[in-house]
Protein backbone atom coordinates (compact mmCIF):
# COMPACT_ATOMS: atom_id res chain seq x y z
CA UNK A 1 0.00 0.00 0.00
CA UNK A 2 1.14 3.51 -0.70
CA UNK A 3 0.81 6.05 2.09
CA UNK A 4 -1.05 9.23 1.19
CA UNK A 5 -0.62 12.59 2.78
CA UNK A 6 -3.25 15.29 3.21
CA UNK A 7 -2.82 18.31 0.99
CA UNK A 8 -1.27 21.26 2.73
CA UNK A 9 -2.48 24.81 2.33
CA UNK A 10 0.18 27.33 1.61
CA UNK A 11 0.24 31.05 1.96
CA UNK A 12 1.87 33.19 -0.64
CA UNK A 13 5.22 34.66 0.48
CA UNK A 14 4.84 37.97 2.25
CA UNK A 15 1.16 37.45 3.10
CA UNK A 16 -0.58 36.34 6.29
CA UNK A 17 -3.74 34.31 6.64
CA UNK A 18 -6.77 36.43 7.48
CA UNK A 19 -8.86 35.36 10.46
CA UNK A 20 -12.41 34.31 9.73
CA UNK A 21 -14.94 37.11 10.07
CA UNK A 22 -17.41 36.76 12.98
CA UNK A 23 -20.90 35.60 12.10
CA UNK A 24 -23.92 37.87 12.11
CA UNK A 25 -25.16 36.10 15.25
CA UNK A 26 -21.87 36.75 17.07
CA UNK A 27 -21.89 40.41 16.05
CA UNK A 28 -25.53 40.66 17.09
CA UNK A 29 -24.79 39.27 20.56
CA UNK A 30 -22.03 41.82 21.06
CA UNK A 31 -24.34 44.59 19.87
CA UNK A 32 -26.90 43.75 22.56
CA UNK A 33 -24.54 45.06 25.23
CA UNK A 34 -23.83 48.18 23.18
CA UNK A 35 -27.53 48.84 22.62
CA UNK A 36 -28.19 48.48 26.36
CA UNK A 37 -25.45 50.99 27.15
CA UNK A 38 -26.84 53.43 24.60
CA UNK A 39 -30.32 52.98 26.08
CA UNK A 40 -29.03 53.58 29.62
CA UNK A 41 -27.36 56.83 28.53
CA UNK A 42 -30.66 58.22 27.26
CA UNK A 43 -32.17 59.21 30.60
CA UNK A 44 -35.36 60.50 29.02
CA UNK A 45 -36.05 57.19 27.29
CA UNK A 46 -35.23 55.23 30.46
CA UNK A 47 -37.60 57.30 32.58
CA UNK A 48 -40.40 57.15 30.00
CA UNK A 49 -40.08 53.39 29.47
CA UNK A 50 -40.28 52.56 33.17
CA UNK A 51 -42.51 55.38 34.39
CA UNK A 52 -45.30 55.35 31.79
CA UNK A 53 -46.83 51.95 32.69
CA UNK A 54 -46.57 52.69 36.42
CA UNK A 55 -48.16 56.13 35.98
CA UNK A 56 -51.02 54.57 34.02
CA UNK A 57 -51.53 52.05 36.82
CA UNK A 58 -51.54 54.84 39.41
CA UNK A 59 -54.10 56.82 37.38
CA UNK A 60 -56.45 53.86 37.01
CA UNK A 61 -55.92 52.91 40.64
CA UNK A 62 -56.75 56.42 41.80
CA UNK A 63 -59.73 57.07 39.52
CA UNK A 64 -61.50 53.72 39.76
CA UNK A 65 -60.18 52.47 43.10
CA UNK A 66 -61.60 49.10 44.05
CA UNK A 67 -64.65 49.29 41.77
CA UNK A 68 -65.42 45.82 40.47
CA UNK A 69 -65.61 44.84 36.80
CA UNK A 70 -66.49 41.24 37.67
CA UNK A 71 -67.18 39.58 40.99
CA UNK A 72 -63.83 39.58 42.75
CA UNK A 73 -62.05 41.47 39.92
CA UNK A 74 -61.58 45.22 40.25
CA UNK A 75 -60.49 47.75 37.62
CA UNK A 76 -56.82 47.66 38.63
CA UNK A 77 -56.59 43.92 38.13
CA UNK A 78 -58.52 44.05 34.86
CA UNK A 79 -56.51 46.89 33.31
CA UNK A 80 -53.13 45.56 34.46
CA UNK A 81 -53.18 43.31 31.38
CA UNK A 82 -53.63 46.22 28.97
CA UNK A 83 -51.00 48.33 30.71
CA UNK A 84 -48.49 45.47 30.60
CA UNK A 85 -49.15 44.89 26.88
CA UNK A 86 -48.81 48.62 26.21
CA UNK A 87 -45.43 48.58 27.95
CA UNK A 88 -44.26 45.85 25.58
CA UNK A 89 -45.41 47.86 22.57
CA UNK A 90 -43.76 51.06 23.79
CA UNK A 91 -40.35 49.46 24.38
CA UNK A 92 -40.47 47.58 21.07
CA UNK A 93 -42.46 49.18 18.27
CA UNK A 94 -42.46 52.80 19.41
CA UNK A 95 -38.96 53.04 20.89
CA UNK A 96 -37.26 51.03 18.14
CA UNK A 97 -39.00 52.86 15.31
CA UNK A 98 -38.13 56.28 16.74
CA UNK A 99 -34.53 55.34 17.59
CA UNK A 100 -33.71 53.90 14.16
CA UNK A 101 -34.98 56.94 12.26
CA UNK A 102 -32.86 59.16 14.52
CA UNK A 103 -29.79 56.95 14.04
CA UNK A 104 -30.26 56.97 10.27
CA UNK A 105 -30.63 60.76 10.22
CA UNK A 106 -27.48 61.25 12.34
CA UNK A 107 -25.49 59.01 10.03
CA UNK A 108 -24.95 56.28 12.64
CA UNK A 109 -26.38 53.59 10.35
CA UNK A 110 -24.20 54.72 7.44
CA UNK A 111 -21.12 54.26 9.64
CA UNK A 112 -22.29 50.78 10.65
CA UNK A 113 -22.73 49.89 6.99
CA UNK A 114 -19.20 51.12 6.26
CA UNK A 115 -17.90 48.88 9.03
CA UNK A 116 -19.62 45.92 7.39
CA UNK A 117 -22.27 45.31 10.05
CA UNK A 118 -24.84 42.81 8.73
CA UNK A 119 -28.46 44.02 8.96
CA UNK A 120 -29.33 40.82 10.84
CA UNK A 121 -26.74 41.61 13.51
CA UNK A 122 -28.16 45.10 13.91
CA UNK A 123 -31.66 43.65 14.31
CA UNK A 124 -30.47 41.10 16.88
CA UNK A 125 -28.91 43.90 18.91
CA UNK A 126 -32.16 45.87 18.93
CA UNK A 127 -34.27 42.82 19.82
CA UNK A 128 -31.93 41.83 22.65
CA UNK A 129 -32.03 45.33 24.11
CA UNK A 130 -35.83 45.38 23.92
CA UNK A 131 -36.06 41.98 25.63
CA UNK A 132 -33.89 42.97 28.59
CA UNK A 133 -35.57 46.37 28.93
CA UNK A 134 -39.08 44.93 28.74
CA UNK A 135 -38.39 42.24 31.35
CA UNK A 136 -37.13 44.89 33.76
CA UNK A 137 -40.06 47.19 32.98
CA UNK A 138 -42.64 44.45 33.58
CA UNK A 139 -40.94 43.42 36.82
CA UNK A 140 -41.29 46.99 38.11
CA UNK A 141 -44.92 47.25 36.96
CA UNK A 142 -46.01 43.93 38.50
CA UNK A 143 -44.13 44.73 41.70
CA UNK A 144 -45.94 48.06 42.08
CA UNK A 145 -49.30 46.44 41.24
CA UNK A 146 -48.85 43.72 43.85
CA UNK A 147 -47.28 45.79 46.64
CA UNK A 148 -49.06 49.13 46.26
CA UNK A 149 -52.51 48.01 45.05
CA UNK A 150 -52.74 44.39 46.27
CA UNK A 151 -53.40 43.16 42.73
CA UNK A 152 -53.27 39.35 42.95
CA UNK A 153 -50.64 37.81 40.68
CA UNK A 154 -51.06 34.29 39.29
CA UNK A 155 -49.60 31.36 41.18
CA UNK A 156 -50.07 28.64 38.54
CA UNK A 157 -46.95 27.87 36.42
CA UNK A 158 -49.15 27.51 33.33
CA UNK A 159 -50.26 31.13 33.55
CA UNK A 160 -46.67 32.35 33.82
CA UNK A 161 -45.78 30.21 30.81
CA UNK A 162 -48.56 31.95 28.87
CA UNK A 163 -47.25 35.29 30.11
CA UNK A 164 -43.75 34.37 28.85
CA UNK A 165 -44.73 33.40 25.30
CA UNK A 166 -47.08 36.36 24.91
CA UNK A 167 -44.29 38.72 26.00
CA UNK A 168 -41.63 37.12 23.79
CA UNK A 169 -43.83 37.01 20.69
CA UNK A 170 -45.02 40.54 21.42
CA UNK A 171 -41.43 41.77 21.68
CA UNK A 172 -40.43 40.10 18.41
CA UNK A 173 -43.51 41.38 16.57
CA UNK A 174 -43.11 44.90 17.94
CA UNK A 175 -39.38 45.02 17.18
CA UNK A 176 -39.59 43.89 13.55
CA UNK A 177 -42.57 46.21 13.02
CA UNK A 178 -40.58 49.08 14.52
CA UNK A 179 -37.66 48.38 12.19
CA UNK A 180 -39.94 47.91 9.18
CA UNK A 181 -41.89 51.13 9.63
CA UNK A 182 -38.72 53.24 9.52
CA UNK A 183 -38.34 52.47 5.81
CA UNK A 184 -41.55 54.41 5.13
CA UNK A 185 -40.84 57.44 7.34
CA UNK A 186 -38.89 60.33 5.90
CA UNK A 187 -37.39 61.97 8.97
CA UNK A 188 -36.84 61.66 12.69
CA UNK A 189 -39.35 64.47 13.30
CA UNK A 190 -42.04 62.56 11.39
CA UNK A 191 -41.23 59.41 13.37
CA UNK A 192 -41.34 61.29 16.68
CA UNK A 193 -44.90 62.43 16.02
CA UNK A 194 -46.35 59.74 13.75
CA UNK A 195 -45.28 56.59 15.61
CA UNK A 196 -46.50 57.70 19.08
CA UNK A 197 -49.77 58.96 17.58
CA UNK A 198 -50.38 55.61 15.90
CA UNK A 199 -49.52 53.82 19.15
CA UNK A 200 -52.08 55.86 21.10
CA UNK A 201 -54.83 55.17 18.55
CA UNK A 202 -53.96 51.47 18.63
CA UNK A 203 -54.26 51.43 22.42
CA UNK A 204 -57.80 52.77 22.25
CA UNK A 205 -58.79 50.37 19.47
CA UNK A 206 -57.27 47.37 21.27
CA UNK A 207 -59.19 47.75 24.51
CA UNK A 208 -56.31 48.92 26.68
CA UNK A 209 -58.47 51.58 28.35
CA UNK A 210 -61.87 49.91 28.02
CA UNK A 211 -63.56 46.65 28.85
CA UNK A 212 -63.33 44.57 25.69
CA UNK A 213 -67.04 43.73 25.59
CA UNK A 214 -67.90 47.46 25.64
CA UNK A 215 -66.08 48.14 22.35
CA UNK A 216 -68.15 48.44 19.13
CA UNK A 217 -67.90 45.41 16.85
CA UNK A 218 -66.27 47.42 14.04
CA UNK A 219 -63.57 48.68 16.40
CA UNK A 220 -62.83 45.18 17.65
CA UNK A 221 -62.55 43.93 14.06
CA UNK A 222 -60.02 46.63 13.17
CA UNK A 223 -58.01 45.94 16.31
CA UNK A 224 -57.95 42.21 15.51
CA UNK A 225 -55.71 42.95 12.53
CA UNK A 226 -52.93 44.27 14.79
CA UNK A 227 -50.90 42.41 17.43
CA UNK A 228 -51.63 44.69 20.41
CA UNK A 229 -55.23 43.48 20.75
CA UNK A 230 -53.98 39.89 21.00
CA UNK A 231 -51.23 40.79 23.46
CA UNK A 232 -53.84 42.44 25.69
CA UNK A 233 -56.15 39.44 25.43
CA UNK A 234 -53.28 37.06 26.16
CA UNK A 235 -52.34 39.11 29.21
CA UNK A 236 -55.92 39.08 30.47
CA UNK A 237 -55.86 35.29 30.37
CA UNK A 238 -52.88 35.45 32.73
CA UNK A 239 -54.13 37.97 35.30
CA UNK A 240 -57.88 37.30 35.31
CA UNK A 241 -59.84 34.22 36.43
CA UNK A 242 -61.04 31.81 33.77
CA UNK A 243 -64.62 33.04 34.25
CA UNK A 244 -63.58 36.40 32.77
CA UNK A 245 -63.15 34.76 29.35
CA UNK A 246 -66.91 35.06 28.91
CA UNK A 247 -66.43 38.84 28.49
CA UNK A 248 -64.23 38.37 25.41
CA UNK A 249 -65.73 38.73 21.93
CA UNK A 250 -65.36 34.99 21.27
CA UNK A 251 -66.21 33.96 24.82
CA UNK A 252 -62.80 32.27 25.22
CA UNK A 253 -59.17 33.34 25.58
CA UNK A 254 -58.29 32.09 22.06
CA UNK A 255 -54.68 31.24 22.91
CA UNK A 256 -54.15 29.47 19.60
CA UNK A 257 -55.35 32.43 17.57
CA UNK A 258 -53.31 34.81 19.71
CA UNK A 259 -50.12 32.86 19.03
CA UNK A 260 -50.97 32.57 15.32
CA UNK A 261 -51.53 36.32 14.86
CA UNK A 262 -48.37 37.26 16.76
CA UNK A 263 -46.24 34.76 14.82
CA UNK A 264 -47.75 36.01 11.57
CA UNK A 265 -46.75 39.57 12.42
CA UNK A 266 -43.22 38.43 13.28
CA UNK A 267 -42.93 36.79 9.85
CA UNK A 268 -44.54 39.71 8.00
CA UNK A 269 -42.33 42.21 9.79
CA UNK A 270 -39.17 40.18 9.15
CA UNK A 271 -39.96 39.91 5.42
CA UNK A 272 -40.63 43.66 5.15
CA UNK A 273 -37.38 44.40 7.03
CA UNK A 274 -35.38 42.12 4.73
CA UNK A 275 -36.79 43.78 1.62
CA UNK A 276 -36.90 47.44 2.63
CA UNK A 277 -34.31 48.13 5.36
CA UNK A 278 -31.93 50.91 4.38
CA UNK A 279 -28.86 52.30 6.09
CA UNK A 280 -29.09 55.81 4.61
CA UNK A 281 -31.85 58.31 3.86
CA UNK A 282 -32.90 58.27 0.24
CA UNK A 283 -31.20 54.94 -0.37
Amino acid sequence: MTATTAPRTTTAPGTTARPALPSAAAIGRSRIGLELRLFARDSGQVVFSFAYPVIMLVIFGSVFGGEEVLPGVDFRQYFLAGIAATGVMLTSFQAVGTAITEERERGDLARLQTLGTPPLAYGIGKAGQVLVTTVAQLAVLLGVAALAYDVPLPTEPGRWLTFAWVVVLGILAGTVMGIAVTSFIGSARAAGTGIPAFAVVLQFLSGVFFIDSDLPAWMDQIAAVFPLKWMVQGMRSVFLPDSAAAMEAAGTWEHGRTALVLVAWVIIGAVVCARTFRWRRGE
